[in-house]
């Protein structure tokens, strides 16, 4: 008879040393060792963890955030490179799997930035990258558009994961294309909070989207959401009162563990930092898939049909080299002599 995963999951509620790289993957790679400690065997991490969300806009005129932006830049992860290597051998390590939220640089531009989900297998092997697919509201200030070369549910020894990052959870095409993949354990990743003004609550909304996603493709969920300290709340304000009022009075995003019926797996994390624990088990998937089977027997594919390009959203593609100069990557102080010269020398 076949038997599914049981684990142990460790969502982060946590708050990254605002806009440091590399004292946010030292605190990252405590955590993973403190939760690999308790016995959890996959860590999630919030959006955008390494080294911040950009919580800027939402407080101040984009004309005032350019020397935020710069540094942001300055402290963008490059995948593969040397933070997510050190990521990747913690897990190793710890047999542990990692998803993290990370603000993604390029060598092709120092101005182009991604909000992107790495998922990081216990094998030390990147399982998955995925850049949002189109940045939220004012997140368009900071983030360029991703692709679908990441709209992908991974094996793993802990099921099959996927992951979408804040609104793509209520976009139902990104979610419908990881359901269909057979997707088991779903990932989704929150900033601190989101401060647009009007009725609207991302708390409730974060709520909404987890229970909505669980009991419509009967999977866990994982959704991990960043918690904004004093210290962090300081730096954003730069003194300024009424920016530091904005931020104290903004609603906090929740952390939560939802099982394939929609319930709790443990006590919600909103007003502390910390790290919540759940316990998983796969084969609870399968009863609820009885009453209501979206990538199965209760759809009509004959009907009903949904194409994702996973292409990569490359800047320029280059045809085939058919030649090539033969002095590039020559040293220049020795005596070379061309080809064409010695053809010129032999045919004479």
């Amino acid at each position: 008879m076949r038997s599914f995963p049981k684990f142990k999951v460790a969502a982060m509620h946590a708050s990254p040393v605002f806009l440091n790289t590399q004292k946010t993957v030292e605190k990252a790679c405590a955590l993973i060792e403190e939760a690999a400690n308790n016995g959890a065997n996959i860590v999630v991490f919030p959006e955008a963890f390494i080294p911040c969300f950009p919580i800027w806009h939402s407080l101040r005129a984009p004309g005032l955030n350019h020397d935020y932006f710069r540094r942001l830049a300055a402290a963008a992860v490059h995948v593969p490179g040397p933070e997510t290597k050190r990521l990747a051998e913690v897990a190793k390590r710890r047999d542990v799997i990692i998803s993290m939220g990370i603000n993604e640089g390029t060598p092709a531009s120092l101005g182009c930035l991604w909000n992107t989900n790495i998922l990081i297998g216990n094998d030390g092997r990147l399982l998955n990258h995925h850049r949002k697919i189109v940045p939220t509201y004012m997140e368009k200030l900071t983030w360029a558009n991703g692709d679908g070369a990441g709209l992908r549910v991974v094996d793993s020894p802990l099921g099959r994961i996927g992951a979408l990052i804040c609104a793509e959870n209520c976009n139902p095409l990104a979610r419908h294309a990881l359901m269909a993949q057979g997707e088991q354990l779903h990932i989704a990743t929150y900033p601190s909070s989101w401060l647009n003004g009007g009725n609207m609550s991302l708390a409730e909304g974060v709520r909404i989207r987890t229970e909505a996603h669980c009991t419509e493709a009967k999977v866990f969920t994982v959704a991990a959401s960043m918690f904004l300290t004093e210290t962090a709340k300081d730096i954003i304000s730069e003194g300024d009162r009424e920016v530091r009022g904005r931020l104290d009075a903004s609603e906090r995003n929740p952390t939560m563990v939802m099982g394939p019926s929609g319930e709790l797996k443990a006590p919600v994390l909103r007003d502390e930092e910390g790290i919540l624990y759940a316990d998983i088990d796969i084969e609870d998937c399968i009863i609820q898939k009885q009453f209501h089977d979206l990538a199965g027997y209760m759809n009509r594919f004959d009907i009903f049909n949904l194409t994702v390009n996973r292409s990569t959203n490359d800047p320029v593609t280059f045809t085939p080299i058919r030649g090539r100069r033969e002095f590039l990557d020559m040293d220049l102080t020795e005596d070379v002599v061309p080809a064409w010269s010695r053809m010129a020398q032999a045919a004479g």
